[in-house]
Protein backbone atom coordinates (compact mmCIF):
# COMPACT_ATOMS: atom_id res chain seq x y z
CA UNK A 1 0.00 0.00 0.00
CA UNK A 2 1.26 3.61 -0.77
CA UNK A 3 2.39 5.50 2.25
CA UNK A 4 -0.28 8.09 3.29
CA UNK A 5 0.33 12.11 2.42
CA UNK A 6 0.81 12.31 6.21
CA UNK A 7 3.62 9.49 6.36
CA UNK A 8 5.59 11.31 3.65
CA UNK A 9 5.12 14.96 5.62
CA UNK A 10 6.52 12.91 8.71
CA UNK A 11 9.06 11.22 6.77
CA UNK A 12 10.08 14.97 4.91
CA UNK A 13 10.36 16.66 8.60
CA UNK A 14 12.00 14.16 10.63
CA UNK A 15 15.11 15.85 12.57
CA UNK A 16 18.27 15.83 10.76
CA UNK A 17 20.09 13.96 13.81
CA UNK A 18 17.38 10.91 13.83
CA UNK A 19 18.12 10.20 9.65
CA UNK A 20 22.32 10.05 10.14
CA UNK A 21 22.17 8.05 13.34
CA UNK A 22 20.70 4.75 11.24
CA UNK A 23 23.27 5.69 8.08
CA UNK A 24 25.40 2.98 9.06
CA UNK A 25 26.23 0.34 11.51
CA UNK A 26 29.11 2.74 12.67
CA UNK A 27 26.53 4.86 14.78
CA UNK A 28 27.02 4.77 18.93
CA UNK A 29 23.75 4.39 20.20
CA UNK A 30 24.90 4.39 23.88
CA UNK A 31 25.93 7.57 23.26
CA UNK A 32 23.22 10.59 24.92
CA UNK A 33 21.06 11.87 22.76
CA UNK A 34 21.59 15.86 23.81
CA UNK A 35 25.00 17.16 26.18
CA UNK A 36 23.35 19.79 28.53
CA UNK A 37 24.57 23.55 27.36
CA UNK A 38 26.19 23.70 31.26
CA UNK A 39 28.30 20.49 30.17
CA UNK A 40 28.85 21.88 26.74
CA UNK A 41 30.73 25.26 27.86
CA UNK A 42 32.57 23.93 30.53
CA UNK A 43 35.97 24.85 30.50
CA UNK A 44 38.60 23.06 32.65
CA UNK A 45 40.02 25.49 35.86
CA UNK A 46 42.92 26.46 35.70
CA UNK A 47 46.00 26.31 38.76
CA UNK A 48 45.41 24.09 41.59
CA UNK A 49 43.72 25.53 44.85
CA UNK A 50 45.66 24.64 48.16
CA UNK A 51 43.39 22.46 50.39
CA UNK A 52 42.64 23.00 53.90
CA UNK A 53 44.78 20.86 56.46
CA UNK A 54 41.73 19.87 57.91
CA UNK A 55 40.39 17.39 55.57
CA UNK A 56 36.43 16.86 54.82
CA UNK A 57 35.10 13.69 56.24
CA UNK A 58 32.59 11.31 55.34
CA UNK A 59 29.21 10.48 57.43
CA UNK A 60 29.96 6.63 58.00
CA UNK A 61 26.28 5.02 58.14
CA UNK A 62 27.86 1.05 58.72
CA UNK A 63 30.90 -0.21 59.01
CA UNK A 64 31.67 -4.00 58.89
CA UNK A 65 34.69 -6.02 59.31
CA UNK A 66 34.69 -9.16 56.26
CA UNK A 67 38.54 -9.86 57.19
CA UNK A 68 40.96 -9.31 59.43
CA UNK A 69 44.41 -10.51 59.78
CA UNK A 70 47.74 -9.83 61.36
CA UNK A 71 48.60 -6.83 58.76
CA UNK A 72 45.73 -5.37 57.81
CA UNK A 73 41.76 -5.55 58.19
CA UNK A 74 38.93 -4.90 55.14
CA UNK A 75 35.64 -3.35 55.96
CA UNK A 76 33.23 -2.87 53.81
CA UNK A 77 31.46 0.91 54.58
CA UNK A 78 28.15 2.57 53.61
CA UNK A 79 28.83 6.14 53.69
CA UNK A 80 27.33 9.45 52.44
CA UNK A 81 30.35 11.18 51.10
CA UNK A 82 31.52 15.08 51.61
CA UNK A 83 30.37 15.70 47.56
CA UNK A 84 26.74 14.22 49.00
CA UNK A 85 26.93 11.20 46.91
CA UNK A 86 25.94 7.75 48.77
CA UNK A 87 28.09 4.66 48.37
CA UNK A 88 29.46 1.09 50.09
CA UNK A 89 32.62 1.32 49.73
CA UNK A 90 35.11 -1.93 49.98
CA UNK A 91 38.35 -0.52 51.98
CA UNK A 92 41.37 -2.37 53.25
CA UNK A 93 42.56 -0.39 56.85
CA UNK A 94 45.92 -0.19 57.22
CA UNK A 95 48.54 0.58 60.41
CA UNK A 96 50.28 2.91 58.35
CA UNK A 97 54.28 2.66 56.73
CA UNK A 98 57.69 4.35 56.53
CA UNK A 99 59.86 4.51 54.20
CA UNK A 100 62.99 5.59 54.42
CA UNK A 101 65.88 7.70 51.51
CA UNK A 102 69.12 6.71 53.30
CA UNK A 103 71.95 8.48 51.40
CA UNK A 104 75.61 8.82 52.15
CA UNK A 105 76.61 12.15 50.88
CA UNK A 106 80.58 12.09 52.18
CA UNK A 107 82.13 11.09 48.62
CA UNK A 108 79.48 13.83 47.06
CA UNK A 109 76.55 15.85 48.07
CA UNK A 110 75.35 15.87 44.14
CA UNK A 111 75.03 12.07 43.50
CA UNK A 112 75.12 10.44 46.76
CA UNK A 113 74.61 6.39 47.69
CA UNK A 114 71.97 5.81 48.17
CA UNK A 115 70.54 2.84 50.71
CA UNK A 116 68.84 -0.02 48.45
CA UNK A 117 67.18 -3.55 48.83
CA UNK A 118 66.46 -6.15 46.36
CA UNK A 119 63.80 -8.80 47.49
CA UNK A 120 60.88 -10.84 46.46
CA UNK A 121 57.51 -9.42 46.46
CA UNK A 122 54.85 -12.20 45.82
CA UNK A 123 52.04 -9.63 45.31
CA UNK A 124 54.46 -8.65 42.43
CA UNK A 125 55.50 -12.29 41.55
CA UNK A 126 58.95 -11.38 40.90
CA UNK A 127 62.10 -9.86 42.69
CA UNK A 128 61.91 -5.68 42.82
CA UNK A 129 64.51 -3.41 44.11
CA UNK A 130 63.19 -0.91 46.95
CA UNK A 131 64.19 1.61 49.04
CA UNK A 132 63.45 0.50 53.28
CA UNK A 133 60.54 0.21 54.36
CA UNK A 134 58.37 -1.23 56.80
CA UNK A 135 54.52 -0.98 58.63
CA UNK A 136 54.55 0.67 61.87
CA UNK A 137 53.05 -1.00 65.21
CA UNK A 138 49.45 -0.19 66.70
CA UNK A 139 50.66 3.98 68.38
CA UNK A 140 54.41 3.68 67.40
CA UNK A 141 55.51 7.19 66.40
CA UNK A 142 56.35 7.12 63.08
CA UNK A 143 60.14 8.41 62.88
CA UNK A 144 60.83 5.74 65.74
CA UNK A 145 59.29 3.15 63.31
CA UNK A 146 61.60 5.04 60.30
CA UNK A 147 64.42 4.15 62.61
CA UNK A 148 63.63 0.67 64.09
CA UNK A 149 63.21 -0.38 59.98
CA UNK A 150 66.49 1.44 58.94
CA UNK A 151 67.95 -0.55 61.56
CA UNK A 152 66.54 -3.73 61.23
CA UNK A 153 66.93 -4.68 57.79
CA UNK A 154 69.80 -3.12 56.85
CA UNK A 155 71.88 -2.14 60.33
CA UNK A 156 72.73 1.20 59.06
CA UNK A 157 71.53 3.95 61.36
CA UNK A 158 71.57 7.75 60.78
CA UNK A 159 72.15 10.96 62.96
CA UNK A 160 69.80 13.13 60.53
CA UNK A 161 66.41 12.86 59.85
CA UNK A 162 63.31 15.16 58.56
CA UNK A 163 60.45 14.13 56.76
CA UNK A 164 60.51 13.97 53.01
CA UNK A 165 56.87 13.49 51.53
CA UNK A 166 53.84 11.49 52.86
CA UNK A 167 51.81 9.87 50.02
CA UNK A 168 48.87 8.04 49.53
CA UNK A 169 49.79 4.79 47.71
CA UNK A 170 46.19 3.39 46.23
CA UNK A 171 43.41 5.45 47.53
CA UNK A 172 40.93 4.01 45.70
CA UNK A 173 40.99 1.24 48.19
CA UNK A 174 43.78 1.02 50.40
CA UNK A 175 43.93 3.13 53.94
CA UNK A 176 47.90 3.32 54.19
CA UNK A 177 49.86 6.36 54.54
CA UNK A 178 53.37 5.70 53.98
CA UNK A 179 55.46 8.15 55.23
CA UNK A 180 59.26 9.29 53.75
CA UNK A 181 61.81 10.29 55.72
CA UNK A 182 65.29 10.94 54.63
CA UNK A 183 67.77 9.75 56.57
CA UNK A 184 71.39 11.33 56.70
CA UNK A 185 74.94 11.19 58.16
CA UNK A 186 74.90 7.36 58.34
CA UNK A 187 77.07 4.87 60.38
CA UNK A 188 76.90 1.00 60.55
CA UNK A 189 75.35 -1.32 62.73
CA UNK A 190 74.32 -4.96 63.17
CA UNK A 191 70.80 -5.74 60.95
CA UNK A 192 68.31 -8.16 62.77
CA UNK A 193 65.44 -8.48 59.71
CA UNK A 194 62.80 -10.66 60.48
CA UNK A 195 62.59 -14.25 59.79
CA UNK A 196 60.68 -14.07 56.45
CA UNK A 197 62.54 -11.51 55.28
CA UNK A 198 65.47 -12.24 52.52
CA UNK A 199 67.26 -8.75 51.57
CA UNK A 200 69.89 -8.19 49.72
CA UNK A 201 71.33 -5.18 50.45
CA UNK A 202 73.33 -2.85 47.85
CA UNK A 203 74.40 0.89 48.11
CA UNK A 204 73.86 2.47 44.54
CA UNK A 205 74.19 6.11 43.50
CA UNK A 206 71.81 8.11 42.59
CA UNK A 207 72.83 8.75 39.30
CA UNK A 208 72.62 5.14 38.55
CA UNK A 209 68.79 4.73 40.55
CA UNK A 210 67.23 7.42 37.82
CA UNK A 211 68.89 5.10 35.00
CA UNK A 212 67.38 1.87 36.40
CA UNK A 213 63.76 4.35 36.50
CA UNK A 214 64.73 5.69 33.07
CA UNK A 215 65.59 2.31 32.20
CA UNK A 216 62.14 0.70 33.92
CA UNK A 217 63.61 -1.39 35.71
CA UNK A 218 62.80 0.05 38.84
CA UNK A 219 58.64 -1.11 39.59
CA UNK A 220 58.27 0.21 43.33
CA UNK A 221 55.82 2.92 43.61
CA UNK A 222 57.49 4.18 46.72
CA UNK A 223 60.85 4.29 45.42
CA UNK A 224 60.10 5.64 42.54
CA UNK A 225 57.96 8.64 44.25
CA UNK A 226 61.25 9.09 47.08
CA UNK A 227 63.89 9.32 44.56
CA UNK A 228 62.82 11.35 41.99
CA UNK A 229 61.61 13.63 44.85
CA UNK A 230 64.92 13.80 46.19
CA UNK A 231 66.13 14.04 42.76
CA UNK A 232 64.40 17.50 41.91
CA UNK A 233 64.57 18.90 45.07
CA UNK A 234 68.63 18.30 44.58
CA UNK A 235 68.40 19.58 41.28
CA UNK A 236 66.41 22.92 42.37
CA UNK A 237 68.77 23.48 45.39
CA UNK A 238 71.64 23.47 42.53
CA UNK A 239 69.79 26.13 40.79
CA UNK A 240 69.15 28.66 43.43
Amino acid sequence: MAPTKAAKKKSATAPKSSRTATKGASADRSAPKSVPKAARNAKPKKGAKVESTAPERATVLSSKVVFQGPLFRVLRDTVIEPTGLRSTRDLVRHNGSVVILAVDTSASKKNPWVVMERQYRHAANQFLWELPAGKLDPGEEPLSGAQRELSEETGYRARKWRPLVSYYPSPGFLGEAMLVYLAEDLYTGEAHPEEDERIELRLVKLSEILKMIEKGAIHDGKTLSAILLYAWLLGRKRKK
